[in-house]
């Protein structure tokens, strides 16, 4: 899926930002609704696709969109402050103006899933990606199976999305795990790797589809252990990360062997990017 139609790719659309709320120290999530009524009614997007997201005299940078796409008015974005535009992004005011081109890229299997167990797995800030999974799912409830989220995060005060697990946990047939390498004081969670959830989870959590992101290592590790306890590498997908400048394949930047995270991803099946993933440089 690219851009809308009747629009240049190239050119950002205005959204302005109707709140910005803190996750955690240097994460935020922007919500954002875009200005002109036309371009608002015919925006729509898969989950698991990204938006290019643009700040006036600073720059542009993709950001994956972690908002349900039945919510027609806003479009959240959970950004990471790690340099000099997302720095930038994460101090917008309500009322702000911002740059927003797309969707781009592949989204998740999700009428591929119908009817079946999904098992989400993240790590860090790996959660924005597949909170669309998540909100897709639970609001067409009666399409899926059971919902198994495993959340692993570096320490406690990494953990986002408070609300949302909050919710999510109460949620009919839905289990929230979660992992954490480093302990503290209250917490409740498991400490070590989000690899070791697996553990836990009961054997009909890992006999649907799994969506997986995060960094590389682990989504590598989990999806071999998922394949030596008989899982099916067609059930296994992973959303990849890259330097993504334009949207649309055409700068080179995210090329990934034949190729581009873009356009051809960020979501892949594992079968496809499993020879490259332990390449180091890739």
């Amino acid at each position: 899926m690219s851009a809308l139609p009747n629009t240049n790719p190239y050119l950002p659309m205005a959204a302005e930002v109707m709140d910005n709320i803190e996750e955690a120290p240097g994460i935020n999530t922007l919500r954002l609704r875009l200005t002109d009524p036309a371009q608002r009614a015919a925006y729509t997007f898969a989950p698991g696709q990204f938006n290019m997201l643009y700040l006036a005299r600073v720059g542009e940078v993709p950001i994956s969109i972690s908002s349900d796409p039945g919510d027609s008015e806003f479009i959240d974005h959970t950004i990471r402050a790690v340099g000099r535009v997302t720095e930038g992004m994460v101090r917008v005011k309500p009322g702000d103006v911002m740059g927003l081109r797309g969707p781009f890229g592949t989204g998740w299997p999700m009428a591929q899933a119908k009817g079946r167990n999904i098992l989400v797995i993240t790590g860090g800030i790996g959660c924005a990606p597949t909170a669309s999974v998540v909100q897709y799912a639970h609001a067409r409830r009666d399409q899926y199976g059971k919902i198994s989220v495993c959340h692993g995060v570096r320490k406690p005060d990494d953990l986002i999305y408070g609300e949302r697990f909050e919710n999510w946990c109460k949620a009919p047939d839905t289990v929230c795990m979660f992992a954490s390498q480093e302990a503290a004081p209250g917490w409740t969670g498991r400490t070590g790797l989000v690899t070791q959830l697996l553990d836990d989870l009961p054997a009909e959590a890992i006999e649907g589809m799994t969506m997986m992101c995060g960094p590389e290592p682990m989504m590598r590790a989990v999806a071999e252990e998922l394949l030596r306890r008989g899982r099916p590498i067609d059930d296994i997908f992973v959303s990849m990360e890259r330097s993504m400048q334009c949207g649309l394949g055409h700068c080179g930047h995210c090329q990934y062997g034949p190729d581009f995270i873009c356009k051809d991803g960020p979501v892949f099946p594992y079968q496809r990017v499993r020879r490259l993933m332990p390449v180091k440089g890739f």
